[in-house]
């Protein structure tokens, strides 16, 4: 059964730094692109950032240069690694391999300025 379990949201200072990891089960990250997602409140869901298989990564506009994609093929996990938080990046986050309709459970993330 393909399962996504985000963790290390929480509640930080505008300013401050979080790791967020998603570990996932039955879908072998090594030959998947994996992505990270938000969904800030009463807004839709948006990509936020994607890593390919040969490595190459993309990101929102609105995260470049602050925040970092990548995973672990090993421990089969993918990571988001959010630097410089902005109020505005107040949102669940949620991660999921592009092609499985499967999401995880979201994890909050809460800046305050």
């Amino acid at each position: 059964q393909v399962q996504l379990v985000e963790s290390g949201g929480g509640l930080v200072q505008a300013g401050g730094s979080l790791r967020l990891s998603c570990v996932v089960s039955e879908i072998n990250l090594s030959v998947n692109i994996v992505a990270w997602y938000q969904q800030a409140p009463g807004k839709e869901r948006e990509l936020v950032a994607t890593l390919e298989v040969n490595g190459r990564t993309t990101y929102a506009d609105s995260v470049k240069g602050r925040f970092a994609i990548s995973k672990d093929n090993a421990l089969n996990t993918m990571y988001l690694q959010m630097n410089s938080l902005k109020p505005e990046d107040t949102a669940v986050y949620y991660c999921r391999v592009p092609g499985y309709v499967e999401w995880g459970q979201g994890t909050q993330v809460t800046v305050s300025s």
